[in-house]
């Protein structure tokens, strides 16, 4: 049976948000310079992304991708290396491109921890997660199916995997998730592009 205090969780939400803010920001900074160098404006790229109670919001990431690389996962693509700006491969390795989804964070319409908010075109992947009650969440930067395997995961893997965390959520696990997202990420784990 899980059990998660939401104000703790708010709470650390907030603080590692604000932390990660303060820490990554001249990486963050460096980044923005280079794809404002390499493809101009917009140096954000605003997704839309489908959030707790399965409402779409607007997701923020550092723009990776050419203007006009289809809106759906990038797994799904043919090649996604011929969408990528160029120099962007070892930002979306590092997942530096998620930095300003802090700021989604703090605004309330993400966690740090829960499933990856899904694509608003991604119908089996929300149908999924709305029979097994995982809608109830607030999407996270990072989760359960993250560490678990990331891209290499099919649709049902990921939707048991954050089936898992909705049963099993405590204040741990979510420390445990953060831990391991950082090793993963250093070690470019479960990364296909």
């Amino acid at each position: 049976m899980s059990f998660i205090d939401p104000y703790l969780k708010k709470s650390i939400d907030l603080a590692g948000a604000l932390m990660g803010l303060f820490l990554l920001a001249p990486i963050y900074l460096l980044i923005v310079l280079w794809v404002w160098i390499v493809a101009g404006r917009p140096v954000l790229h605003w997704s839309r992304r489908v959030g707790k109670g399965n409402r779409v919001f607007l997701m923020p990431k550092i723009r990776t991708m050419r203007e006009q690389a289809p809106q759906v996962a990038s797994h799904l693509l043919a090649d996604p290396q011929a969408h990528l700006l160029p120099g962007c491969r070892w930002i979306r390795g590092l997942s530096l491109d998620e930095i300003p989804q802090l700021w989604a964070v703090l605004c309330g319409s993400m966690s740090l921890v829960g499933p990856r908010p899904a694509l608003f075109n991604q119908q089996d992947l929300i149908s999924a997660r709305t029979s097994k009650g995982i809608h109830v969440l607030l999407p996270g930067i990072t989760g359960w199916a993250q560490i678990g395997g990331r891209d290499e995961l099919s649709v049902d893997q990921k939707v048991e995997m954050d089936f898992f965390y909705l049963k099993n959520r405590n204040t741990w696990l979510d420390l445990i998730i953060l831990f391991r997202t950082v090793s993963r990420v250093i070690g470019r784990k479960g990364i296909s592009h």
